[in-house]
């Protein structure tokens, strides 16, 4: 398994801009709750199958089976 950051220099950075706007929360989501800090427990789940390969729901990272 390998995690990455989004290859697109532009969209991580402004997705960084983001999160140090919410604290650590996920930009993307509309609560603010632990479940949505970054890295969200969503992607941790996913993340967690060998089957998935893609995108945490903010596109910072991204993982590849």
């Amino acid at each position: 398994m390998l995690v990455r950051e989004n290859r697109n220099k532009e969209l991580a950075d402004s997705i960084k801009i983001g999160l140090e706007r919410t604290g650590g929360y996920c930009p993307c989501k509309p609560v603010k709750s632990e479940e949505n800090k970054c890295v969200c427990t969503e992607f941790l789940q996913q993340i967690a199958d060998p089957e998935y390969e893609g995108f945490c729901s903010c596109q910072l990272y991204y993982k590849e089976k």
